[in-house]
């Protein structure tokens, strides 16, 4: 068996260099069942997350009442878009489709958070009614029961995704995204649950100010910890990722990785929601000790993870500009965020907005190409790779034309000079320096700049 894909063949077209159809594609889905057809996939999962959202807002709603699920419903939004902002951040080498990151929150703040409150009351009375004691079952739900079926519910999504949208799903990056994304969405509803519930206790006591029960719990959910769910649920994220690199012919560790993220997940939950069991300062101390280290470390995972992608591309393109798919300035620029960005403003500024984001898609084919091929280089190639390369590479060939000026352009701007240093002993009309004269950085020969 090939452990590498074959060398990209030189294009002769767009027509009939670049096939767009295939076996696989629409034509193969004419006989398929009524229930594999994507409409009735979409509208029943829509239809699920609808009916769970409704439900949820309705229970949300009783226990809080209208004045306090509408205090915290304004609270507890507050976080969302810096939350979903840096998510996407860390997603725009490869940018993925918005409809999954919409069908994450959705997911977190409707199905997961509707299976937490059901499966946690249930479970917690069922204890309280077992052993006579309503303290206890409550210690023991909040540090065993609610982690386990938390990050359960929340892992249900980044599956989903995995499995069915395996394409959008090709490294730990992406499963970093899907996970804190599918976390902010159950965020959100549990902070309603909290602030609205707080809400209501001050009514009752009279509390105001910065000394209530409101003001208190926004500053520990709010300012304090609004990153503790996505920092539980990236855990389990990043299992799925290390599973989505993984070879085909290593089985074990692609059911390994994602089992050991969900278990690390449901352990650092755990820890959190014990703290409070520590003594007077038990939260502070696990804030302190654990959440700030462990959410800087994967802070710099991450980060670190983005920049090995954008290597990735810089080494897996040229093959293809060679073969006359891209130019030569093309892997450079495709390698370079800021480059990419100038590529945007480059086709914005001569072309418009629609050129930018033709650049933009451009730009999210080319990265994905890279990742396939070097998935197939370390012999992790499926058996569809062939057609996805040649899908990938027509995308390309029909984007070429407004995307190629502006990313050459891009190239020349931000390809680093190399410094060509002058020899000790004086050399007159080629340097043009002699002695007592510090050698001055020219820019030598390079393929990106024209």
């Amino acid at each position: 068996m090939a452990t590498s894909p074959p060398h990209p063949s030189y294009p002769s077209g767009p027509t009939d260099g670049v096939p767009f159809a295939g076996p696989g594609t629409a034509g193969s889905l004419r006989h398929a069942h009524w229930w594999q057809r994507a409409w009735v996939r979409y509208g029943a999962l829509s239809t699920l997350l609808a009916i769970s959202g409704l439900v949820i807002l309705a229970l949300v709603r009783e226990e809080t009442g209208t004045e306090g699920f509408l205090v915290g419903l304004g609270l507890a939004v507050l976080p969302v878009p810096l939350l979903i902002a840096a998510f996407r951040w860390l997603d725009r080498v490869e940018p993925g489709p918005w409809r999954n990151l919409v069908f994450c929150f959705a997911w977190g703040a409707c199905a997961a958070a509707l299976i937490a409150i059901v499966a946690n009351s249930f479970a917690t009375r069922w204890i309280a009614t077992a052993t006579a004691d309503p303290s206890s079952a409550d210690t023991l739900g909040a540090t065993v029961i609610a982690p386990v079926v938390e990050e359960s519910a929340k892992a249900a999504a980044v599956l989903l995704v995995f499995l069915f949208r395996r394409r959008d799903f090709t490294g730990i990056v992406d499963g970093v995204v899907i996970a804190g994304v599918t976390a902010t969405g159950f965020a959100f509803t549990e902070n309603i649950l909290y602030l609205g519930t707080a809400f209501g206790t001050d009514q009752l006591t009279g509390g105001t100010g910065i000394a209530s029960v409101t003001a208190a719990t926004f500053f520990v959910r709010i300012i304090m910890s609004p990153f503790a769910h996505p920092l539980f649920t990236v855990l389990t994220g990043i299992g799925f990722g290390l599973s989505a690199i993984s070879a085909a012919r290593r089985p074990v560790r692609r059911i390994v990785f994602p089992l050991s993220g969900l278990l690390l997940a449901m352990g650092m939950h755990a820890m959190w929601n014990g703290s409070s069991a520590f003594g007077e300062y038990g939260f502070f101390a696990v804030y302190a000790a654990f959440m700030v280290p462990i959410f800087g470390l994967l802070t710099w995972l991450v980060i670190w993870t983005r920049q090995r992608e954008l290597k990735t591309v810089r080494a897996e393109l040229p093959a293809y500009a060679v073969a006359g798919w891209l130019t030569p300035a093309e892997p450079y620029a495709l390698g370079s965020m800021r480059a990419r960005r100038i590529a945007r403003q480059y086709a914005r500024r001569h072309a418009g907005r629609a050129a930018a984001r033709e650049v933009a898609r451009y730009e999210a084919y080319a990265t994905s190409l890279a990742f396939l091929r070097h998935r197939a280089r370390r012999g992790g190639a499926r058996a569809d790779f062939a057609v996805r390369e040649r899908e990938l590479l027509g995308e390309l060939w029909r984007r070429r034309e407004v995307s190629r000026p502006a990313l050459d352009h891009a190239a020349r701007i931000t390809a680093p000079p190399v410094p060509v240093v002058a020899p000790p002993w004086p050399v007159h009309g080629v340097y043009g320096y002699g002695y007592g004269h510090q050698p001055t950085p020219y820019p030598a020969y390079n393929p990106y700049r024209t």
